[in-house]
Parts: structure tokens; C-alpha cells; sequence
């Protein structure tokens, strides 16, 4: 069981990867593919919504057929496919068509983890677990940031782009080799249940709306809108944003860790998770009031946001709570369809937002993106500001 999941951690390190890739080679894509930053900004939204259109059939493969199959076959066969298609693109839709297959093949890998944990290992550990897995996969998001940018200078990133196609494919094998199912459960409820029976815990309805943006910040600015915004307001080349995207990254990493065993310190999840996104919020709309303060003082907010940003675990152990065991599957994908698909939609209506705010000055476009992100954090909150509360 070890084995397996360190292998699921390795996956989950190149999800984290595939999610925040565009922000460095969109310089480099810009010339080569011609793909503008609408462009990148719509393949990354193509990324999120696919992935989470996905775990409404991953959440019922995950309680029928098991993590094993579910996470190594879409992996190998989805994710592989897309790196190859990506190392191979020539046209601005190539990359929308690779980045759509590299969602599908992710979209197993973080969810088949927290199943695992929720099968095999104490309730009470469960957020901690949960926040361990993200922050070392969130290594996958330190290699998408200077390290790209270094083999995309040193090797070509289309060959870069084709290494990790094998080491998707790799890592697809270790996993239909060395993940153990959990055992069934010993008394299931007659019927298999749905995602209806999720839908009818009242409790869920005050934890989605910020499960749905608490996520957005972090993953669109660090996966997409750190690139274009630095190379446009500061000129920045792909090194100086691999830096930036870089100290972001590692201030994920420790947000994660921070959060996990937060609940047992504090004795609260919603307080730990509401106090956590209220902060993210007031680092979005520092950056939206100061975009000029300068090039460190502006990584040093995207620190904050990627910090306290990174609550993602400790709102699915929230939903996780409310779940009876034998939806578990479908319940922490449900919470991580809207986790997902939040970035998704709003990622994509940012594009829009960037095109259609005029310019100059170079900073106004991604004012307006970061306006409407830290509102949307801000409405979040409110409505979770009345959940119920619940630890383990």
C-alpha cells in the first residue's frame, strides 16, 4: 500500500505540473505556435473543465472498479497521449486538443489518494493526509516553474515536452502495478447510491460556494496569468518569470503542509479554511490596487496568495465529513468537481475579461482579472461563513 501510494504521489506530481506549465512557455509558444495569451488562457481553462467534468465518472469508477485501474489507465492512456500531442503541436488548437486528453489522464490521480485515505487510514487524519499528498505534488508545480524554463532552453521544449510524455507513461505502469485496491466494504446500503444522495446533504450547500473559488487565485495566476502579466507590465523574459512562478510554487507547498494539520491544532475546520481564504483574498486585491509596486514586491503577494490560497484539502476533509462511506469516491470527487471546475469556467471567462478590458496602461487587463477573482473569494466566504462546522 506504501508503494502505491508513493507512486500515486509521483502522478500527482506531474498533475500539479501539467495544470501550471503555460505560464513559463507562454513566451516561448507565443512565437513558435502562435498561441496567444486568450489562446493559453483558454487551454488551461480546457484543462480544468475537462478534469472536472471527469470525476463524475472517475467517482463511480473509483467505488466500483478501484483506484488501481481507474488511476493507471487514464494516465497512461489520456495523459501520455496528450504530452505526445502537446511536444507535437503547430497550431494554437493542438495545444487546446493536448491539454483536454492531459486533463482526462490527471483526473484520477489526486482523488484515487484521499479514496485510499478515507478507506484505509483514521477520519481524524484525513485533512492532514490530504494536504501532505498536495504539498509534495506540489513539487510538480516548483518543476513547472525555472526547472522548465531551464530544459525548455537547454534541451528545446518540444523535446522536454516528449521526455515527459515517457515518464507519464512510466509512472502509469508503476501505478497498475503497485496500487492495492482497498477491500470492499463489509456492509453496503442496498443500491449503489448517486450523486443525488450526495446533492441532498444540506450541509454541502454552504461548503461548495467557496469550494468552487478557493482554489481560482492560486491555480489561474500561478498556471497561466503570472506569465502574461510579467512578461507584459515588467517585461520579464521566460527566466525571471520561471523565478516568480517559482518562489509561488514553494509558498504552495508550504500552505499545504500548513493546512493539513491546522483543524486538529485550532479544533476547527471552517474557522482554519475561512480565515485562510479571507487572506487570499486580501493578496489578490493588494495586487489589483499595486500591480507596479515592482517585481519583488509583486512575488512576494503571489507568495501570499499561493500560501494561503492552498485550503483545497482542508475544504474537502470539511466535505468529506458530511459523506457516508460507501459514496465516499463519489463524494470527495463531487467536492473536487466544483474545485476544479471553478478554476475551469472562471479561468476561461478571464480570457475574455483580458480581451476585452482596453489597454493602456499594460496592467489594466489583469487588474480586472485579479478584481474579479478576489470578489469572487470575498462571496465565497460569506456564504461559508454559515456552514456547519465539523471535525473528526
Amino acid at each position: 500500500m506504501k508503494l502505491g501510494i508513493f507512486f500515486l504521489v509521483i502522478a500527482y506530481v506531474l498533475s500539479q505540473f501539467y495544470r501550471a506549465f503555460l505560464a513559463v512557455l507562454s513566451p516561448i509558444l507565443g512565437t513558435e505556435v502562435g498561441a496567444t495569451a486568450e489562446h493559453l488562457a483558454l487551454s488551461s481553462g480546457l484543462w480544468f473543465l475537462t478534469f472536472a467534468l471527469m470525476q463524475i465518472p472517475v467517482g463511480a469508477a473509483l467505488d466500483r472498479v478501484g483506484p488501481r485501474k481507474t488511476s493507471a489507465l487514464l494516465l497512461g492512456l489520456a495523459g501520455g497521449g496528450g504530452a505526445l500531442v502537446f511536444a507535437l503541436a503547430t497550431e494554437p488548437w493542438h495545444i487546446h486538443a493536448a491539454m483536454i486528453l492531459i486533463g482526462i489522464g490527471c483526473s484520477p490521480v489526486l482523488m484515487a489518494s484521499y479514496y485510499i485515505f478515507g478507506r484505509m487510514f483514521p477520519a481524524g487524519v484525513f485533512a492532514t493526509l490530504a494536504g501532505a499528498i498536495i504539498g509534495f505534488g506540489t513539487l510538480g508545480n516548483i518543476a513547472g516553474a525555472w526547472p522548465l524554463a531551464w530544459a525548455a532552453e537547454t534541451f528545446g521544449w518540444r523535446e522536454t515536452l516528449m521526455g515527459l510524455a515517457a515518464v507519464t507513461l512510466l509512472v502509469a505502469l508503476a501505478l497498475w502495478l503497485f496500487v492495492q485496491d482497498p477491500p470492499a466494504l463489509e456492509h453496503r446500503p442496498e443500491g449503489r447510491g448517486s450523486l443525488l444522495d450526495l446533492l441532498k446533504i444540506p450541509a454541502l450547500w454552504l461548503i461548495i460556494p467557496l469550494m468552487t473559488v478557493c482554489y481560482l487565485p492560486a491555480a489561474a495566476i500561478r498556471g497561466l496569468w503570472a506569465g502574461p502579466f510579467f512578461r507584459d507590465v515588467y517585461g520579464a523574459d521566460a527566466l525571471s518569470i520561471g523565478t516568480a512562478t517559482l518562489v509561488m510554487a514553494l509558498a504552495m507547498v508550504a500552505g499545504s503542509f500548513a493546512y493539513g494539520p491546522a483543524d486538529r491544532l485550532f479544533g476547527t475546520r471552517k474557522g482554519v479554511a475561512l480565515v485562510g481564504n479571507l487572506l487570499t483574498a486580501a493578496c489578490v486585491m493588494a495586487l489589483w490596487a499595486v500591480p507596479t509596486a515592482g517585481y519583488w514586491p509583486v512575488t512576494a503577494l503571489l507568495a501570499g496568495i499561493g500560501f494561503f490560497g492552498a485550503s483545497f484539502p482542508m475544504m474537502i476533509a470539511h466535505g468529506r465529513s458530511f459523506f457516508p462511506p460507501h459514496l465516499l469516491g463519489r463524494g470527495v470527487t463531487l467536492m473536487n468537481m466544483f474545485g476544479i471546475g471553478g478554476v475551469g469556467v472562471l479561468q476561461t471567462l478571464s480570457a475574455r475579461l483580458h480581451h476585452a478590458t482596453p489597454t493602456p496602461p499594460a496592467e489594466a487587463p489583469y487588474q480586472a482579472i485579479f478584481l474579479m477573482f478576489g470578489l469572487l473569494v470575498l462571496a465565497g466566504c460569506a456564504v461559508y461563513a454559515f456552514s456547519q462546522d465539523r471535525t473528526d
